[in-house]
């Protein structure tokens, strides 16, 4: 299947999330809600993996890679945890472009960390949706 496809569902199932968790968090600290929607999510992730037949031995994963999920794993649960707090102070349609604006930051790091091009397409979308992030959230 099409890259395309799961980017589009990643899409459609974040903004489920912004919408689920303002509910969410509405009634139950950030930080739990955030403890609370990881379980589920270790268990979709298990069920899926379990159904697929895709387990591994951890001594057949390679060690960088692993250091790597590590270390976005820590960064998923700082953004998780500062998304789920700014959504319960904040409204969600300010709240999520702002969360987007990551969109144009792994743009500027996969330029100058991964090494890829920077195209003229790429820099005026990330310019639009700069632009964008900063009038929604006035």
């Amino acid at each position: 299947m099409d890259w395309r496809i799961f980017a589009l569902g990643s899409a459609f199932f974040a903004a489920l999330t912004a919408i689920f968790g303002k509910v969410g968090v509405s009634e139950i600290n950030s930080d739990l809600a955030t403890f609370l929607r990881t379980l589920v999510i270790l268990v979709v992730a298990a069920l899926i993996i379990f159904a697929r037949h895709e387990w591994q031995r951890p001594d057949a994963l390679s060690a960088k890679g692993v250091i790597f999920l590590i270390l976005s794993g820590v960064a998923t649960g700082l953004s998780w945890l500062c998304y789920y707090r700014a959504l319960q102070t904040g409204p969600a349609s300010r709240v999520a472009p702002i969360d987007k604006l990551s969109v144009v930051l792994v743009v500027l790091f996969a330029v100058s960390f991964l090494g890829e091009r920077l195209t003229w397409k790429v820099g005026l979308g990330s310019a639009l949706i700069t632009l964008g992030a900063v009038l929604m959230a006035l």
